[in-house]
C-alpha cells in the first residue's frame, strides 16, 4: 500500500462528510418544495444516490467475472446498513421510525432479502431473475411516487416538515446533485485504498467483497443517515437505510444479472451463511421499529455489537481459526435464541399496552 493509498482514503472520509451535508440539505429542501413527504425522498432519491457506488461497484464486477465481489458487496451492504449504520445513527440520536415504514416498507424489506434466498439457492442467479427483480423494483418506485403525492397532498401524518425551506427546486436539484457527486468520488478513493489494503494481507475476493467494499460502497450512507439524524431528519436517516436496502437487491443486482452474459454465481458461503444472515437482518427491523415507533439508543448499540460479531466470524472463516468451533455454538444456542426472545417479548408487550391504551 502507496502513501498515494493513505492520502486518497483521507480524502475520501472528507469528500463524504461534505457529500452528505449536501445531499441532505438539498433533498430536505426539495421534498417541502414538491410537497412530498421526506420519507419518500429518504426511500427514493437519497436512497438510490447512496447506493450508486453498489451499483458500479457490482456492475463492473459482474461483467470483470468478479461474481464473489457482485454478489457479496450487496449482501455484505444490507447488513452493514442495518446493523451499523442503524446502529451507529440510533446511537448518536434515537430515530423515529415513520408508521408507513414499519406497515409496507420494513415487511417489504424482509419479503425481497426472503426472496433473493430462495431465487439464490440454485447458486445462480440468471438474467430471469435479474429481470424480475428489476420490474420489481420499477413498479416499487413509481408505487412510492404516487404514493409520497398523494399524501403530502393530503397533509398526512409523514408528510413534509411545516418549516419552509431554505433553498428553491433548482439550487435543492444541484445540492442533491453535488451532493452525491462528492459521495461517489469519495467513495471510490475509499474503496481503492481498502482494497490496496486488503490485498496486502492477502483477504480473499468473498471476504473483500462483504466486507471492505460493502462497507465502502455503504459510506454514503452511513455519511448521510449520521447526517440527517444529526439536522433531525430522521425520516430520510432511517428512509435510506431501508431504501438503499430494497435498492441494492432490485436493482443493483438486478442490473448486475441483466448485464453479465453468464449471469452471477453466487458462492456456497455466501448462500450457506451471508444470505442467512442477511435476511435475518431484516427481520430484526420490524421489532426494533415497531416497539414505540422508535430505535433507542441501546437498540443502536445491540446492532452495533452484532456487526462487530458478524466481522468477527468472516475474519476467524477466512484464517480458519480454531476458536469458531466455539464461537458459533455460543451464538446460535445462546446468544441469537435469548435476542429473538427479548425483542418478541418487547413487541408483544408492546403491543398489549396499546390495544389497553386504545380501547
Amino acid at each position: 500500500m502507496t502513501p498515494l493509498d493513505w492520502i486518497l482514503l483521507a480524502a475520501g472520509l472528507g469528500l463524504l462528510v461534505v457529500g452528505a451535508e449536501a445531499l441532505v440539505r438539498g433533498a430536505a429542501s426539495l421534498a417541502a418544495r414538491l410537497r412530498v413527504p421526506p420519507l419518500v425522498v429518504g426511500l427514493t432519491i437519497v436512497a438510490f444516490g447512496t447506493s450508486s457506488p453498489e451499483l458500479a461497484v457490482s456492475v463492473r464486477s459482474a461483467l470483470a467475472g468478479q461474481a464473489d465481489i457482485a454478489v457479496g458487496n450487496v449482501v455484505g451492504s444490507n447488513i452493514f446498513n442495518v446493523l451499523f449504520i442503524l446502529g451507529l445513527s440510533a446511537v448518536l440520536v434515537p430515530l423515529r421510525v415513520a408508521a408507513k415504514l414499519v406497515r409496507f416498507d420494513v415487511p417489504l424489506m424482509i419479503v425481497i432479502s426472503g426472496g433473493l434466498w430462495l431465487l439464490a439457492l440454485d447458486g445462480m442467479l440468471g438474467r430471469g431473475e435479474g429481470a424480475l427483480l428489476a420490474v420489481v423494483g420499477v413498479v416499487y418506485t413509481v408505487f412510492l411516487y404516487v404514493q409520497g403525492r398523494r399524501d403530502g397532498a393530503s397533509g398526512a401524518e409523514d408528510g413534509p416538515a411545516e418549516t419552509a425551506p431554505r433553498l428553491g427546486v433548482l439550487p435543492s436539484l444541484l445540492a442533491v446533485a453535488a451532493g452525491l457527486g462528492l459521495l461517489a468520488l469519495g467513495a471510490r478513493w475509499l474503496i481503492d485504498s481498502s482494497i490496496a489494503l486488503a490485498r496486502t494481507f492477502g483477504i480473499s475476493e468473498t471476504v473483500i467483497g462483504l466486507t471492505i467494499v460493502a462497507a465502502g460502497t455503504s459510506l454514503p450512507e452511513v455519511a448521510t443517515s449520521v447526517m440527517a439524524g444529526l439536522r433531525g431528519e430522521r425520516d430520510i436517516a432511517v428512509g435510506n437505510v431501508v431504501g438503499s436496502n430494497v435498492f441494492n437487491v432490485l436493482w443493483v443486482l438486478g442490473a448486475a444479472c441483466l448485464i453479465a452474459p453468464q449471469g452471477v454465481a453466487v458462492a456456497p458461503s455466501i448462500l450457506r451463511f451471508d444470505l442467512p444472515v442477511m435476511c435475518a437482518v431484516a427481520l430484526a427491523c420490524l421489532p426494533i421499529c415497531f416497539t414505540g415507533f422508535v430505535i433507542e439508543r441501546w437498540e443502536g448499540v445491540l446492532f452495533l455489537v452484532y456487526y462487530g460479531v458478524y466481522l468477527t466470524f468472516l475474519l476467524l472463516a477466512a484464517g480458519r481459526h480454531e476458536s469458531l468451533e466455539a464461537l458459533a455454538p455460543a451464538m446460535q444456542l445462546v446468544v441469537l435464541p435469548l435476542t429473538a426472545a427479548t425483542l418478541l417479548a418487547l413487541s408483544l408487550r408492546y403491543w398489549i399496552v396499546s390495544r389497553r391504551g386504545s380501547s
